[in-house]
C-alpha cells in the first residue's frame, strides 16, 4: 500500500476542540434554542447531557489545539498550533499551510481526518474570517484532485460498516497507545477545568505520532525510533 508515496509530502495533523461555552447553561438564549432545534430528535437523554457532545460540533465548539508533524530525513518533527484565541491559532496554522503546503505533491494525513479534522478546521477558519488554504478547500474538487489521506478511511478498504478508533488501530499494529493520560472526551474537562492546554497539546502530539508511525505500518515500513523525534 502506498509504495510511491513519498512520506515526506504528507503533514500529519490531530485537532482538539471544546465548547465555545463549558454546559448548556451557560449558551445565551439564542444559541440554547438553536442548540435545542439542531438536536430535537436525539434528546433523549436531555439537552444537558447531550451538550457534552458539543465540542464535535463546529456551530458550537472551537479549536483549541492543532499539533502537526513531518518527516524530515530521518527524523519526525512535531509542532503545535495552541492558545485560547482561536483566530490566532487557526491563523499561524492557515499561515503554515498556505506558505509550505501548496503544491500538488502535498498531501494531508488524520485519522478520520475526513469527517471531523478537515470540515472542522474549515468551518472554523470561515467562522474566523480566515481565507481558506488551498490545501484545504475542496469545493468544486473531483475526489482525486482532493490532497488528503484519512486513515481510518484506508483501513475499511471501502468497508464503511463500522468505525475503528486509532487506539484499536495502534494496538494491533504494535504501536506505541497515545491513550496513557486523557482521551477525547476529557478535553473539554482539562481545557475549562483544568486550564491545562500543555496537556491537551501533548496528548494531540501523541495522535499526530501515531497516525504517522499507523502510515508507515500501512507503508510496510519500519516504525520512527522515539530518538528520532523532535518537538518544535
Amino acid at each position: 500500500m502506498f509504495e510511491d508515496l513519498k512520506i515526506s509530502n504528507v503533514l500529519f495533523l490531530d485537532v482538539e476542540t471544546a465548547p465555545v461555552v463549558y454546559k448548556y447553561t451557560d449558551l445565551d438564549e439564542s444559541m440554547r434554542k438553536l442548540w435545542d432545534t439542531k438536536f430535537r430528535f436525539q434528546q433523549t437523554e436531555g439537552p444537558e447531557a447531550q451538550y457534552k457532545k458539543a465540542g464535535v460540533y463546529a456551530e458550537f465548539a472551537k479549536v483549541i489545539c492543532v499539533s502537526v508533524g513531518f518527516f524530515n530525513d530521518e527524523t519526525f518533527r512535531i509542532k503545535s498550533f495552541c492558545g485560547n484565541d482561536e483566530k490566532l491559532l487557526l491563523q499561524n496554522f492557515a499561515a503554515l499551510l498556505s506558505e509550505h503546503y501548496n503544491r500538488k505533491e502535498h498531501l494531508l494525513c488524520a485519522h478520520n481526518g475526513k469527517e471531523f479534522d478537515f470540515p472542522f478546521l474549515c468551518r472554523r477558519m470561515l467562522i474566523n474570517g480566515i481565507k481558506l488554504p488551498k490545501i484545504l478547500n475542496i469545493a468544486g474538487k473531483k475526489p482525486w484532485e482532493i490532497s488528503h489521506l484519512d486513515t481510518m478511511e484506508l483501513w475499511k478498504f471501502g468497508d464503511y460498516k463500522s468505525y475503528t478508533s486509532l487506539n484499536l488501530l495502534a494496538n494491533i499494529f504494535n504501536i506505541p497507545t497515545p491513550k496513557d493520560d486523557i482521551d477525547g472526551s476529557d478535553v473539554a474537562r482539562v481545557y475549562w477545568e483544568e486550564q491545562d492546554l500543555k496537556r491537551i497539546a501533548v496528548y494531540c502530539q501523541k495522535d499526530v505520532i501515531t497516525v504517522a508511525q499507523l502510515l508507515l505500518r500501512f507503508k510496510g515500513d519500519q516504525l520512527i525510533a522515539d530518538k528520532n523525534i523532535f518537538y518544535t
